[in-house]
C-alpha cells in the first residue's frame, strides 16, 4: 500500500525516533546535574561560611575556580574535552567519542559555576557524535551527514521544547530536488525534533516566553522603529564579533589550558561582581528577572546588557565549553528592555522582539532560528508581520560581515 518513498521514510523514523528521545534525556541529565551543583555551590557552600551567594568577594572567587576546574578537564581528559566552541558553528563536524566524558564535565561544570554561555552548543556535539558512532555500527549503509542530521534536530528539538526550531533550520539546508521532496527529507528530522521536545517535556518546559504587554496593530512608526532597534542590536553585536577572536588569539598565548580558563574566569568573576549576580549563568531565568523587575532604570539596563556581553566574549574566548546563543537572547532583553525605558512611546513588544532578531542574527547568521527566537520570547502573533519586515533591513547589514567566531587555536 506504501510507496518506496514512502517505506524509505517509514524505515528512518524508527532510529530518528530513539535519537531524539536519547538526545532530550542526554540534555535532562545534564541540566539536573548541573541544577543540583549549582544549588551546592551557590546555596550551600557560600550560606556555610556566611557569605552571601552574591558578594563579589565570592563570585570572584567561584568563577574563577570554575575556570581553574575546567581548565584540569580540558588538559587531562582524552581528546582535550572536544574542539574549541568559539571556532565552532552550532552544528559541526562530528568528534571522536573519547572526548565525549570531558566535554559533558566542562559543560556541568560551566553551567554550575555561573559561565555566561548555554548548553545548546556541547550538548550537540555530545548527540551527534554519539548518533554517528552508534549508527554507524548499527547501519552501516546511512551515512553521518544522515546521523548528524537526525541528532541535531533531536537535540534543537529537546533545547527549544518544540520541533518547530528544527524545521524552520533544516528547510533552508536540506535542499529539495524533482526526485525527493523537501517534506521527505524533512520526515525522519521532524520525528527526531517532536521527539526531543515530547521528552523534554516529561521533566521540564523551556520557558522563553515573557510577560510583555500585548502589541495590538502595526503602525508604519514601528516598522521603523523595529528596523532602527535592530541596527542598535546588530552594532552591539557586531562590537563583541570583533572583540572575540582578538580576545581569544590573545588569552591562548598562554597555551596552557588552566592558566587560559582560570585567568578567563577571574576575568569573569571580576565582570560578575560588578554586573551583579543577574548576569551570571546562561540567561534564560535570569531575562525573567529583568522583565519582572520593577526597580531597575535604563541606565541599569544598557550596564546588565554590557556586562552580559562582555561575559559572553570572556568566557567564548577563554575557551570554556558552551553555547552563545542563550546568554545573547538574554543581552537582547536587556537591551530592548533599555530601549523601552529610554523611549517609551515605542513598545516593549518591539523593542525586545526586534533587538532579540538582531542579536540572535549576528551570533547564528540564520535568519529562521533568528526569526524563531524572537517569536517564542515575545509570543505576539501580530508582531510577525513585522518582524519579516525588519529582517530584510537586518539581513542587508549584515550581508558579507564576519561571523562571531575565532580561528581554531594551533
Amino acid at each position: 500500500m506504501l510507496h518506496p518513498r514512502a517505506r524509505t521514510m517509514l524505515l528512518l523514523s524508527v532510529p530518528a525516533l530513539i535519537i531524539g528521545v536519547v538526545s532530550s534525556l542526554i540534555l535532562v541529565v545534564v541540566m539536573k546535574i548541573a541544577a543540583v551543583l549549582q544549588n551546592i555551590l551557590w546555596t550551600a557552600l557560600p550560606a556555610s561560611i556566611g557569605l552571601p551567594f552574591d558578594s563579589g568577594t565570592w563570585v570572584v572567587f567561584m568563577l574563577t575556580a570554575t575556570g581553574i576546574a575546567v581548565g584540569l578537564v580540558i588538559r587531562f581528559s582524552p581528546g582535550h574535552a572536544g574542539p574549541d566552541p568559539a571556532t565552532e558553528p552550532l552544528i559541526g563536524t562530528p568528534m571522536s567519542p573519547s572526548a565525549l566524558p570531558g566535554l559533558i564535565i566542562a559543560l556541568i561544570l560551566g553551567l554550575a559555576g555561573g559561565v555566561s554561555l548555554g548548553p545548546e552548543h556541547p550538548i550537540m556535539s555530545v548527540n551527534i557524535a554519539l548518533a554517528v558512532a552508534l549508527g554507524a555500527r548499527l547501519f552501516p549503509r546511512v551515512g553521518a551527514l544522515d546521523w548528524t542530521i537526525l541528532a541535531a534536530s533531536g537535540t534543537i528539538g529537546a533545547l527549544f521544547g518544540t520541533p518547530v526550531a528544527a524545521a524552520l533550520i533544516f528547510s533552508q539546508t536540506l535542499n529539495s530536488n524533482n526526485d525527493v521532496p523537501l517534506w521527505d527529507r524533512l520526515f525522519a528530522p521532524m520525528i527526531s525534533a517532536a521527539a526531543g521536545a515530547l521528552t523534554t517535556s516529561l521533566f521540564f518546559h523551556p520557558q522563553f516566553s515573557l510577560p510583555i504587554a500585548h502589541y495590538h496593530q502595526m503602525r508604519l512608526v514601528d516598522i521603523l522603529s523595529g528596523a532602527v532597534v535592530a541596527a542598535i542590536a546588530i552594532a552591539l553585536g557586531m562590537i563583541a564579533v570583533w572583540c572575540l577572536p582578538r580576545l581569544h588569539a590573545l588569552m591562548h598565548r598562554l597555551k596552557h589550558p588552566v592558566l587560559v580558563l582560570g585567568l578567563g574566569g577571574f576575568f569573569l568573576g571580576i565582570i560578575g561582581a560588578l554586573g551583579g549576580h543577574i548576569t551570571l549563568f546562561k540567561g534564560l531565568d535570569e531575562m525573567h528577572q529583568l522583565a519582572f523587575s520593577q526597580t531597575l532604570s535604563a541606565t541599569d539596563l544598557l550596564f546588565i546588557a554590557l556586562m552580559k556581553l562582555a561575559a559572553l566574549v570572556v568566557a567564548s574566548a577563554s575557551g570554556f565549553r558552551g553555547g552563545r546563543i542563550f546568554p545573547a537572547v538574554f543581552v537582547a532583553v536587556a537591551l530592548g528592555l533599555m530601549l523601552h525605558a529610554h523611549v517609551d512611546a515605542v513598545p516593549a513588544a518591539i523593542t525586545v522582539s526586534c533587538a532579540i532578531l538582531g542579536l540572535v542574527l549576528v551570533v547564528t547568521r540564520d535568519g529562521w532560528l533568528s526569526l524563531f527566537m524572537a517569536a517564542v520570547v515575545v509570543p505576539d502573533s501580530t508582531l510577525l508581520p513585522l518582524l519579516c519586515i525588519v529582517m530584510l533591513p537586518a539581513w542587508l547589514l549584515l550581508a558579507g560581515k564576519p561571523m562571531m567566531m575565532a580561528k581554531p587555536h594551533q
